[in-house]
């Protein structure tokens, strides 16, 4: 194993390839030891550093050329997917990155290009996941499920998850998910069923306990090794390792699987969520989301481009089955008012709106005569008396008065409400007029100061009083 010297050569030149390596295994552990690299990166760059030194390591730098890397990863013959070939040279190409930057040596491989990383996209059918479920025991088939409905990183998020990370809302259950991979925590909902087998499991791993909500048969936390190795022997059992697709399944492909459920309606009647909520839940950028998921599987941004041929009988994505979902409600509006209805229920109808043409009516009546329309005194249904002098204004016992109680000079300031017509509609916007005459002896001049009136107009039931002397702005002139 590479080993970090006591002190890194001055010169440039001197430098060879394992002093490289060794400087940057070293960062890794001390990045793992104060939190800035995660666990799995330093396992991994342990392990490819070793496997180069063992290739060229004695070589010095200036001498080494990029064909050297190259027929290196070649040899390995389980380095076939894009995806791990990447992350090798990703690793390597950092070694000796951090090696020009602090110690100025030359880096000699700068530029090398990785394989474009292709998106592994398998995903479980409905009978494959069935299938699955059948064949493992209760452990391990609890680990699935929760990975196929919630799209969690198995290893690094989903074996990690413990009492303390859950939270029940009005609208369900949320999950509380830090990630060793990005370092970052979101929150997520999940799904009725998983909250159900969450609940249950949380009774043999409490909050405070800090016991995983998932474990294997030994009660220990799920390991990445212990997980494939399970997902093997599944394969095999099941007859998938012969198969050209379904012997590339693996414990990741229950997060593809999630991905390609949400990306295509699975759960929600067609209708495809959008690349941003699919990113937020699986805690991904938008750009790698789209990158791994959208071309392949996003029918939300596949639908432009068939109705752009003019196909339009393909599943719609969420904004199309909006639109579709509301149209159709306009039709059937549309619809259930022009649809006959029965002879009878049409008759029962016709009378219930006859009735109500009479209230109304009647309403409209009642509303004339409280305003001074015809006949009677307004506002109290006393009929005017012959011999009297009736005012549109006057009510109460003022409605019997005669000529010979004197000259009517002026008003009272009992208020009373002023209508306005709006349209077809006529509102109260105030007080007009006061309701009862009074005589030239009662003029305002001469009232005594202890005489009240009422001040509110709203509402005569509980009025306020002031004093009659106090000035209306809309006193008559006369």
């Amino acid at each position: 194993m590479v080993r970090r010297a006591e002190r890194p050569p001055t010169n440039p030149s001197e430098w060879i390839v394992a002093r490289v390596c060794s400087e940057y295994i070293q960062y890794c552990e001390d990045g793992l030891s104060n939190g800035s690299i995660s666990k799995s990166h330093r396992d991994n760059a342990v392990v490819w550093l070793n496997d180069l030194c063992g290739y060229c390591g004695a070589m010095p730098v200036p001498q080494l050329k990029k064909g050297h890397i190259q027929k290196w990863v070649d040899r390995h013959e389980t380095w076939r997917s894009p995806a791990t070939r990447r992350g090798v040279l990703a690793v390597v190409q950092a070694a000796f990155n951090r090696s020009a930057e602090l110690f100025g040596v030359p880096n000699p491989i700068k530029g090398l290009k990785k394989p474009t990383p292709e998106p592994r996209l398998a995903s479980f059918t409905a009978e494959d996941e069935q299938a699955l479920y059948d064949a493992c025991e209760p452990c391990f088939q609890n680990f699935l499920f929760a990975a196929i409905h919630t799209g969690l990183r198995p290893f690094c998020e989903l074996a990690k998850l413990t009492a303390d990370d859950i939270e029940v809302v009005d609208r369900g259950m949320m999950w509380r998910i830090y990630s060793t991979k990005n370092e970052k925590t979101r929150k997520i909902p999940v799904r009725p069923e998983v909250a159900s087998l969450t609940r249950t499991l949380m009774k043999t791993a409490p909050k405070g306990s800090g016991k995983p909500i998932f474990r294997n048969t030994q009660g220990n936390p799920w390991k990445r090794m212990t997980g494939v190795v399970r997902f093997i022997g599944l394969k095999k059992k099941l007859g998938w390792d012969a198969d050209p697709v379904k012997g590339n399944y693996s414990c990741y492909t229950c997060r593809h699987t999630f991905a390609h459920r949400m990306l295509s309606g699975f759960w929600t009647k067609g209708a495809g969520c959008s690349i941003e909520t699919l990113a937020e839940l699986m805690g991904d950028t938008p750009q790698t989301a789209f990158r791994h998921y959208a071309r392949e599987w996003g029918q939300y941004y596949q639908d432009p481009l068939w109705a752009a041929i003019g196909e339009t009988s393909r599943q719609k994505g969420p904004l199309a089955n909006r639109q579709e979902r509301k149209a159709t409600r306009t039709k059937q509006t549309a619809d259930s008012r022009t649809r006959q209805k029965p002879t009878a229920t049409r008759k029962k109808a016709a009378a219930r709106g006859h009735a109500s043409a009479a209230r109304k009516s009647k309403g409209r009546q009642q509303a004339r005569r409280n305003v001074g329309g015809r006949g009677g005194t307004p506002g109290t249904g006393v009929k005017r008396i012959p011999g009297t002098t009736h005012h549109p204004g006057q009510s109460g016992e003022c409605a019997s008065r005669t000529k010979q109680d004197g000259p009517f000079v002026g008003r009272t300031n009992a208020p009373r409400r002023t209508w306005h017509w709006r349209g077809s509609r006529r509102q109260a916007i105030g007080v007009r007029k006061p309701n009862r005459l009074m005589t030239q002896a009662e003029t305002p001049g001469s009232l005594p100061q202890s005489a009240r009136v009422i001040s509110n107009i709203n509402d005569s039931r509980q009025p306020s009083v002031q004093s009659a002397t106090s000035t209306w702005p809309h006193w008559p002139a006369n």
